[in-house]
């Protein structure tokens, strides 16, 4: 069942209340005026006054955007437990890349892939089939794998589109196992972290403890996960430092108290809400304070653990005795969620409460320049897959934020034509200071890339010495490594110490060569060499 239209989309912000930050500028505001009249008053001469009018107004306009974020963008969140199943052939209606609005982040959380050990061994060697359909299938839409982190069968993949590569830093992944006393990653959590535009944001993918009886060690199990998870920035170094946290998974909340009729009478009829109250989470969340700093939205969904398998329809297993020991169908439940939570600010009360921690108030009064606002806009279920006996989750978020910059680390181009037939021309700058080294390189990618090791050939940085802030250097590639049939291309600025692309060239074209037209070469060759 689809998200409701006619329901307002869930939105939160940074800011704290909005009601307070209204009222908080709207008193400044009328101080500067008041501030204003009286100094017009005092000035001797109209060009005084205009440029004191002038300077105020600029002020005031400044205020007043402090609190309104200039950019927005869209987010795609997928949490699917898919029962060490293969992937299906097509997952385009589960990233919704059919959408009139695109999006500009695809978070991808699975839970139960194939681990067995000859399977987890061969994952580290090459990319798993799963991630593999999503790379095949986001990269000819402009979207390119940024990272991702595995622990048995928990997988989390980041994938953003190209033009904001240069715009987030600061990535680190980890990972915390729950499962046989902490020592076995059958269950626990994986997350990544990085800075969007400037924005400390979290991802945390979860599969928590199974079977109805099990809700306190959930709690229990989330709670460790996010006291145990640290990352190496001083200003982040736990999950909930981040401004925006999003959680996510298998997080194994049943329905209590009701029956299986009942249950099932309720879903049929579609009339869920019956069911919200006795949700395990939302139980919890009323008695777990730090639960409650998450926001969901509602359940306006079938529950989407357990079915058949290629089915629609719930467990219609036989009652079977297996040493003594009855078995029984699940209930249906909400076991695959997502959540989210937004590090506000304090109300002025809470202000006067920390007036002699100093360093957080400071902090504090810088992140109110560049609050982030996030809205739900869907949160429902996919019940078009059956090859797991959950069905994939998916909510798309707008997130709306300042940015703190828009510059990338590096700027590189391509200096005139590019074809094989002669050497070529680049050039890169330095733009702000940063870990560089002289193994850093310069990739070149078609448009359509994966990853950042999806390149077609690659020049390194000038090795000599490090270049200066603003200082143009020029790097010459060998005619012998540009693509014979030419095409569609982007210059990519790796950097070694941070692992990732921190510049991107506008698309160019390179020209077809002289030899693959007398070679008569395929277009699906590349170099000579079929792809």
């Amino acid at each position: 069942m689809d998200h409701l239209p006619d329901e307002p989309r869930l939105r939160s912000d940074s800011t704290g209340s909005s009601a307070s930050q209204s009222s908080r500028s709207k008193t400044v505001l009328r101080q500067r005026l008041s501030q204003l009249m009286t100094c017009i008053e005092d000035l001797s001469s109209d060009d005084e006054a205009d440029a004191e009018v002038s300077r105020s107004l600029d002020e005031m306009f400044q205020l007043c955007g402090r609190f309104v974020p200039t950019d927005a963008f869209r987010l795609h969140i997928v949490t699917w437990n898919v029962a060490t199943a293969e992937p299906p052939e097509d997952v385009t209606s589960l990233l919704q890349l059919d959408a009139q609005n695109p999006m500009d982040l695809y978070v991808i959380g699975l839970q139960e892939v194939n681990a067995t050990p000859l399977r987890f061994l061969s994952d580290l060697i090459v990319e798993d089939s799963w991630s593999h359909l999503f790379m095949d299938t986001l990269a000819p839409k402009g979207f390119v794998k940024v990272t991702s982190v595995r622990m048995q069968g928990l997988l989390l993949l980041l994938f953003a589109k190209d033009v904001h590569l240069p715009y987030i830093r600061d990535i680190q992944t980890t990972y915390t196992r729950t499962g046989i006393f902490g020592y076995w990653g059958n269950k626990g959590a994986v997350s990544v972290r990085f800075s969007f535009y400037g924005h400390m944001m979290c991802f945390l993918n979860c599969h928590l403890a199974a079977h109805i009886t099990n809700a306190l060690q959930r709690v229990d199990e989330f709670e460790y996960i996010l006291e145990t998870q640290d990352f190496d920035i001083f200003d982040t170094p736990h999950v909930l430092d981040h401004k925006v946290v999003f959680w996510f998974g298998d997080l194994n909340f049943r329905i209590a108290d009701h029956g299986l009729h009942f249950v099932r009478s309720s879903i049929n009829s579609g009339r869920f809400n019956l069911l919200w109250s006795k949700d395990q989470l939302t139980m919890m969340k009323k008695n777990e304070p730090f639960l409650q700093e998450f926001e969901e939205g509602p359940l306006n969904f079938k529950p989407t653990y357990k079915f058949d398998h290629k089915s629609d329809t719930y467990d219609t297993r036989s009652p079977k005795t297996w040493l003594g020991f009855n078995g029984k169908k699940r209930k249906p439940a909400w076991t695959d969620r997502i959540l989210w939570r937004i590090k506000h600010l304090p109300s002025e009360e809470e202000e006067e409460d920390e007036v002699d921690d100093k360093a957080s108030t400071s902090t504090d009064n810088v992140q109110d320049e560049y609050p982030v606002l996030v809205t739900q806009n869907t949160y429902t279920s996919d019940m078009s897959y059956g090859v797991s006996d959950h069905k994939p989750v998916v909510a798309d978020f707008t997130l709306e934020l300042r940015k703190r910059f828009d510059t990338p680390l590096v700027h590189v181009s391509p200096v005139g034509e590019w074809s094989a037939d002669q050497n070529a021309l680049l050039t890169y700058t330095v733009q702000e200071d940063f870990m560089s080294s002289t193994w850093d390189w310069i990739g070149l990618y078609k448009v359509g890339f994966k990853s950042s090791s999806d390149f077609e050939t690659f020049v390194w940085v000038r090795e000599d010495e490090l270049p200066e802030v603003n200082e143009v250097i020029e790097i010459t590639v060998d005619k012998d490594k540009i693509p014979l049939l030419g095409g569609e291309y982007v210059l990519g600025y790796y950097s070694t110490n941070m692992n990732r692309i921190v510049g991107l060239s506008e698309c160019f074209q390179i020209l077809e060569s002289k030899r693959a037209v007398t070679e008569g070469l395929d277009p699906e060759d590349i170099n000579g060499i079929n792809r």
